[in-house]
């Protein structure tokens, strides 16, 4: 069953990935031909078309390589400022620009001339472009928002001061999660008469809002008397014992072991719930530390593949494929110790949080991403703006196809990084905790 299970959760998880990307794809369409653009293709997938129906004047289909998707709009590369399709250079990078746009007008028919992307006003290329990353953030956002409100955020645990659970016993740390034995002291907690569900209000007379504060008050009292106020059953009640000295960890970001005061209470820990506007505020975290992660994308990625080759080890917390997705996806279904509730709500978290990742990613303002057409645009509207304001000729559209040489150099890149990670995420997988 466990083989099961797991080749479910991958399932479950490729087919979600895959429909994010069909929307995606989607939203650059529904805009594109919205703004009267013509849309000759819609395609999820790469490689060789496993099938295709054309509706209309666009065709439809799926490939064999489920990594992507695409659709052709017609004129998204215009001709050159002489009206050249085609030029003789022998230089490369010239070559390269003068096919691309000979091969853009190759789909161009009698009647499309005005239906060119290129022409489209900025505004309206602006949101043709936005309009396929901004599905994948409302994908993650309707997660989200449905998963923080009735779940809770796991990324965002609530300690409260209510006990979860008494410890019987002093267990030292470096054997933690072993049972007790005949020769292991009596918790001052379990001494105290400490029961589970009670709400500690008070800690020598000091009030308690906050597990930190109890938490502190307690390593701070060494092997000192405890007074414990706590509210049962809706009535206060005190408790007395003596708290007593324990190596611990120096604090949640530092293993060192301290010599500290200890209770042996383990506090009720639940994720964090909020609605629509928690939800935005988590999602502008996210969008920082998205942020942050790309912009050291390239040296995380240098790291997988050092761990490829065993020059040091696989970093838990860094990036991952489409395919390490999947593993992790298939481990969290096989998982035998998790509810099924906890195993969809992860899942569900997985998938918003590769929706989120994808766009911002393709956000960012590098051709041949969605943000790079974006930049082209918002270039075109200041320059006409500019133009307009000092009474200068009309500079024209953007010719984002001066800029394909950085595409393709951005293209391979962005291909040896992905290839990199789904040969890290094959080798050296990051596993589930």
């Amino acid at each position: 069953m466990t083989v099961v299970y797991y080749t479910l959760g991958v399932v479950i998880f490729v087919v979600a990935i895959l429909l994010s990307i069909a929307l995606h794809e989607m939203g650059h369409m529904v805009w594109a031909k919205k703004f009267g653009g013509k849309v000759t293709q819609y395609f999820v997938g790469f490689g060789n078309t496993i099938w295709s129906k054309k509706v209309g004047e666009t065709e439809y289909g799926i490939k064999s390589i489920p990594l992507g998707g695409y659709v052709k709009i017609i004129g998204m590369l215009p001709p050159d400022k002489d009206g050249h399709l085609r030029q003789s250079n022998t230089g490369m990078f010239t070559q390269l620009i003068s096919d691309a746009r000979a091969a853009e007008w190759e789909l161009v028919q009698e009647g499309d001339e005005e239906r060119l992307f290129y022409k489209m006003a900025w505004w309206k290329k602006v949101i043709v472009m936005a309009a396929g990353p901004a599905v994948n953030i409302l994908i993650a956002f309707v997660i989200f928002v449905g998963l923080f409100a009735s779940y809770g955020n796991i990324s965002d645990i609530s300690t409260r001061t209510e006990v979860q659970e008494v410890q019987p016993c002093i267990v030292p740390y470096e054997e933690s999660g072993r049972v007790c034995n005949d020769k292991d002291p009596v918790s001052p907690a379990f001494e105290a008469g400490l029961q589970r569900g009670d709400e500690i209000v008070a800690f020598n007379g000091t009030p308690i809002r906050e597990w930190s504060d109890l938490q502190k008050k307690i390593r701070e009292n060494s092997d000192g008397r405890a007074v414990i106020e706590v509210r049962r059953d809706g009535e206060l009640t005190t408790l007395t014992t003596n708290t007593t000295v324990q190596a611990r960890p120096t604090s949640t970001s530092d293993e060192t072991l301290t010599q500290v005061g200890f209770l042996g209470v383990v506090p009720l820990s639940e994720p964090q719930t909020g609605g629509l506007f928690y939800t935005l505020a988590q999602m502008g975290d996210m969008t920082v530390q998205t942020v942050k992660s790309l912009a050291h994308l390239p040296v995380k990625v240098w790291g997988v593949g050092e761990a490829i080759v065993g020059a040091r080890e696989r970093d838990p917390e860094g990036p991952m494929s489409v395919v390490g997705g999947g593993r992790i996806a298939g481990e969290t279904a096989a998982h035998q110790e998790f509810p099924v509730k906890e195993k969809l709500v992860f899942l569900l978290m997985l998938v918003a949080g590769f929706n989120f990742f994808i766009g911002m990613f393709n956000f960012v303002p590098l051709l041949p991403l969605d943000g790079g057409h974006i930049a082209g645009a918002l270039w075109e509207a200041i320059r006409r703006g500019w133009a307009k304001l000092r009474r200068l000729p009309d500079p024209g559209h953007v010719d984002v196809a001066k800029l394909l040489p950085i595409a393709y150099v951005v293209a391979g890149a962005f291909l040896v990084m992905s290839v990199i990670l789904i040969v890290g995420d094959l080798v050296v997988p990051i596993h589930l905790a």
